[in-house]
C-alpha cells in the first residue's frame, strides 16, 4: 500500500488515524508538526501522501504545504482542520493540494479521503510559483 507521512500536533489525533491508516495497510511515519515533516521528508525516503493538519506550531500546514509542493511536487497533500477560516485558506491552494477535510471526521471519512487522494488523477495540479501568472497574462495581452 501507500507510505503516508502524518504532521498532526494532538497527540490522540494523530495515533487515531495512524492506527486506522496502518490497518489498513499503509505504512506511516507521524510527526507533531510542520517543522518535523520537512525534516523527514529531506531524509530521503519517500512518502505517497502528506496528510497535515493547517494549525500547529513551529511550521504550519499551509506553509508545509507551500515548501513541501515545491520541493516533492509529487507528494499528494491532504490537509485537515478544525477551524472554517483556515478550512478557506487551504481552499486558495487549490492547486497544490488534493483537498481538505474537517474535523472531526470519522475512521471511515479519513480512510475515504486518503484512499481519494492516493487514486486522484494529479494532472491538474502543479507545484508552487512565485510569479504572477494574472500580471504576465496583461502583460503580455497589452503586448
Amino acid at each position: 500500500m501507500a507510505r503516508i507521512l502524518i504532521a498532526e500536533d494532538e497527540a490522540a489525533l494523530r495515533e487515531f488515524i495512524s492506527r486506522a491508516l496502518t490497518y489498513h495497510g499503509h505504512e506511516v511515519v507521524t510527526v507533531n508538526d510542520g517543522a518535523a515533516a520537512l525534516v523527514t521528508l529531506q531524509k530521503g525516503q519517500p512518502f505517497d501522501l502528506l496528510l497535515t493538519d493547517i494549525v500547529m506550531p513551529v511550521m504550519d500546514g499551509i506553509a508545509l504545504a507551500l515548501k513541501v509542493s515545491k520541493d516533492f511536487p509529487d507528494l499528494r497533500i491532504l490537509m485537515m482542520t478544525g477551524y472554517a477560516a483556515e478550512r478557506q485558506r487551504a481552499y486558495n491552494l487549490d492547486m497544490l493540494i488534493h483537498d481538505v477535510i474537517a474535523k472531526p471526521f470519522t475512521l471511515d471519512e479519513i480512510c475515504e479521503k486518503v484512499n481519494e487522494a492516493l487514486t486522484s488523477d494529479r494532472s491538474p495540479l502543479r507545484p508552487a510559483t512565485t510569479s504572477d501568472e494574472g500580471l504576465q497574462r496583461q502583460k503580455r495581452d497589452k503586448s
